[in-house]
């Protein structure tokens, strides 16, 4: 990989070195440079904080008409930052399996010390008490399936970490809640795999289904959202929802076994579509029902699809996730290009759906994806001797913490606050 250099300009007034008399310098110089580099990079092996070195990373410009795009950039590596900014690993609501600090990863303390630097800007940490003040009286749903209960959880630790008085409680069928009294702030997690109402589907409907050969599976009715968060439009004032993972999930929605089946209005559609197809469905069906319902001025996003990080298999097949670095850009594309259909592919495509439903409408696109893509260090792995690496979630304190400072980035702009 080149190193591009950059060269000082001489100090004013400084006398000028005379021209070399001899056509050997510029070989001499090449060769001290090239020693000068290879000590700089013998003495970084031995630093015990030493990152790797951050022109691994692509510089490109990324702005959309003047504004910053903070979805891309690079992680810088801060050493400065010797503990958790806003919380950390003591808080009750981390739940057991993300806690890489208490589960003794070995880079735990490092993972929070990489800092996302967006091209041509900053994507400061988000103050939690500045935001309590700004955002009283306001209600926050987070919508999905556990990738955003582990956003919703630091955005919960790094507010109770400066305001302690906090009731419990589950509003609008949330799994769980909170509001901070003096500010009269909820935060609220709904946990939804499909968005859609599904259950298990064992025949005795129409009989369409079984003339087709279908004994068991799974039926999900694209038009009629999850019991668990069909309130929330009508109750939260801000809503972040995110689906996906369950969609590519042959372990629960075995293709022959027990394979997804989709009904509208009641009845099977047929013929039977492939999951890509259903979540076609169920995106535009719960996009307008959240349209429809939603509180007068509610602000909705919905969050961009979560990588995984299995390397030589999947979760059940051996995978694991063993870097303690953020990746490289190459090693990026080997893991999540869709033309290598390699292990963690579902994140690009469901992206390419979720793109498509949410063309032209009220919902606002929260990218975490390209600056996740890279954090293949930052699961909690084999954290708290688990039987399977887990390469999906994510270790608290740690990357979704910067999820929660773009969320309120995007937020402040909003409203207009700087």
């Amino acid at each position: 990989m080149a190193l591009a250099m950059a060269t000082r300009a001489p100090l004013h007034g400084s006398k000028k070195p005379p021209a070399p008399s001899n056509s050997s310098l510029a070989p001499r110089a090449l060769i001290t440079l090239l020693c000068a580099v290879s000590l700089y990079f013998c003495f970084s092996l031995f630093r015990k904080d030493a990152p790797p070195p951050s022109f691994f990373y692509p510089v490109v410009p990324a702005t959309t008409n003047g504004a910053c795009n903070y979805s891309d950039g690079r992680w810088i590596y801060d050493p400065s930052i010797r503990s958790p900014p806003r919380y950390d690993h003591t808080c009750k609501e981390i739940f057991k399996g993300w806690n890489c600090i208490a589960g003794n990863k070995s880079n735990a303390l490092d993972i929070i010390k990489w800092r996302w630097k967006p091209h041509g800007c900053d994507l400061p940490p988000f103050d939690p008490s500045r935001f309590l003040e700004q955002f009283r009286d306001t209600s926050i749903g987070f919508v999905g399936d556990s990738l955003n209960r582990n956003m919703f959880v630091s955005l919960f630790c790094a507010l109770r970490k400066v305001s302690a008085e906090v009731k419990k409680w589950r509003p609008a069928g949330a799994d769980r809640g909170f509001t901070f009294l003096k500010y009269n702030l909820t935060i609220a997690y709904h946990r939804t795999n499909l968005l859609a109402r599904y259950g298990r589907w064992t025949g005795g409907t129409s009989g369409i289904l079984e003339s087709l050969g279908y004994k068991d599976g799974y039926r999900i009715d694209v038009d009629i959202p999850d019991g668990t968060w069909v309130a929330a439009p009508r109750f939260h004032d801000i809503l972040i929802f995110n689906t996906g993972h369950w969609w590519w999930a042959p372990s629960k929605f075995d293709p022959l076994k027990t394979p997804m089946l989709f009904f509208e209005n009641g009845v099977p559609v047929t013929p039977p579509l492939p999951p890509d197809a259903g979540l076609d469905m169920v995106l535009r069906h719960m996009v307008s029902f959240v349209e429809k319902n939603a509180r007068k001025n509610a602000i909705l996003f919905f969050r961009t699809q979560s990588p995984r990080h299995f390397e030589g298999g999947d979760w059940d097949q051996g995978g694991s996730c063993p870097r303690l670095q953020p990746l490289a850009p190459k090693e990026v594309e080997q893991l999540f290009s869709i033309e290598s259909n390699g292990t963690n592919v579902e994140t690009r495509l469901v992206n390419g759906h979720l793109y498509k439903a949410l063309d032209g409408s009220k919902f606002q696109i929260l990218d975490i994806t390209r600056m996740s893509e890279f954090r293949a260090d930052a699961h909690p792995s084999a954290a708290g001797g688990k039987r399977h690496d887990d390469c999906m979630h994510w270790c608290l304190p740690g990357l979704t913490d910067t999820w929660n400072d773009l969320f309120i980035a995007h937020l402040t702009s909003i409203k207009g606050w700087h």
